[in-house]
C-alpha cells in the first residue's frame, strides 16, 4: 500500500469534493452532502420538478439556520473556520442531523491536528479478554485495525490467529477479500458501518497518513467502497445484532456491544467488540460448541 497524504474524490451529490487531510474542505463537503438530502417540502419550502438543485439551495439552508448566505457560502468553500457552537447547532437543526452526525459536524469544525493516537493493548485489557471465555471479543483502533482478540473471538470471525490468513484491517477485509461476503450475510450493512466509522475517524484525525492511504487504496480498488463513501454517512460504534456464517456451526445471530477504552482524555482509543447469544437458544448452543473448539486452539489471546 503506497503512502498517500490525501485523496480527492467527487461525492455522489455531483459537486462536493471530499478531501482527506483538509479539515476546512471536509466540513464544506459534509454540509453539501447533507444539504442535498433535505427535501424542501419537509421544511416547508416549495419543491417541484423545475428545481436544478437536489435538496436545499444554499440560501434556503442559510435562512433556515438564521445565518447570512455569504457566511454559509464561505463555510462550504472552506473560507470560514471554526464556526460557533450556536451556528453549528442551527445548521444541525436545519439539516435534521442525528446525534452521531451532530457530533461529526462539531468535530469537523474544530481545530484538529496530528495523527490518530497510538493506543496500546494493556496487560489488563488482555487479561479481561482472556477472562471472557464464553464471549467472543476483539479490539479495534480508530483505523479499524484488529489489534487484539480472545480465543473465541478469533474462532468466530476466523483467520485472526493465523498470520496471512485474514487481513487484520476490517475495512480492507470487507472490501478487498471476497470471503467476507460469505462470513457476513448482511454484507452491505456491515460495509456501510465500516465506511461510516472510517469517516468519523478521518474527521477526527485529518492528518493521519495511514487513514489517508487506506481511504485511497479502498477507493482505488473497490467500487462498493467508492459508492458508500460518497453517501457521506457517519457511524458511531454502538450496540445491535449481527449475522455471521461460520463453516463449522453455520449461521449465528448474535447481539453485540462496543466498549470504549480511551487512549487519552478527549481522544479515541480502542474499541472492544463483545458478542453474545440469547440464553437457551440455538445460537447460544452453537456458540458453546464454538467455545469448545476455541479452547482446543493454541493461544488464548493474540494481537497488539
Amino acid at each position: 500500500m503506497k503512502g498517500v497524504d490525501r485523496t480527492e474524490r467527487v461525492n455522489g451529490d455531483g459537486g462536493g469534493i471530499d478531501v482527506i487531510g483538509d479539515p476546512r474542505r471536509a466540513l464544506g463537503g459534509f454540509l453539501r452532502v447533507r444539504r442535498a438530502r433535505v427535501a424542501p417540502e419537509d421544511v416547508g419550502l416549495a419543491g417541484g420538478r423545475r428545481r436544478r438543485v437536489r435538496g436545499l439551495r444554499r440560501e434556503e439552508l442559510a435562512q433556515l439556520a438564521g445565518i447570512s448566505v455569504d457566511y454559509y457560502v464561505r463555510l462550504e468553500q472552506g473560507r470560514a473556520t471554526q464556526p460557533s457552537p450556536e451556528v453549528l447547532d442551527s445548521l444541525a437543526r436545519a439539516l435534521r442531523l442525528d446525534a452521531a452526525e451532530r457530533r461529526h459536524l462539531a468535530t469537523l469544525a474544530a481545530d484538529r491536528r496530528g495523527p490518530a493516537p497510538t493506543a496500546r493493548v494493556s496487560p489488563l485489557l488482555r487479561r479481561i479478554l482472556d477472562a471472557m471465555e464464553g464471549l467472543p471479543a476483539f479490539v479495534t483502533n480508530a483505523r479499524l485495525d484488529v489489534v487484539a482478540w480472545n480465543a473465541l473471538g478469533a474462532e468466530l470471525v476466523g483467520g485472526l490467529a493465523g498470520p496471512g490468513h485474514r487481513d487484520r484491517n476490517n475495512a480492507r477485509y470487507l472490501f478487498l477479500d471476497p470471503v467476507s461476503r460469505d462470513v457476513f450475510p448482511d454484507w452491505e450493512e456491515r460495509a456501510a458501518e465500516a465506511v461510516g466509522q472510517l469517516r468519523v475517524s478521518t474527521g477526527r484525525y485529518p492528518e493521519d497518513g495511514y487513514l489517508s492511504a487506506l481511504i485511497a487504496e479502498l477507493s482505488a480498488y473497490s467500487a462498493d467502497f467508492r459508492r458508500l463513501w460518497a453517501t457521506g454517512e457517519v457511524v458511531m460504534c454502538g450496540a445491535g445484532r449481527k449475522r455471521l456464517r461460520h463453516p463449522v456451526v453455520g449461521t449465528l445471530i448474535l447481539d453485540y456491544e462496543t466498549l470504549h477504552v480511551p487512549a487519552a482524555p478527549g481522544e479515541t482509543g480502542l474499541v472492544v467488540h463483545v458478542f453474545s447469544a440469547e440464553e437457551g437458544g440455538p445460537d447460544a448452543a452453537a456458540l458453546a460448541r464454538l467455545a469448545t473448539a476455541a479452547r482446543e486452539a493454541p493461544g488464548p489471546c493474540r494481537g497488539g
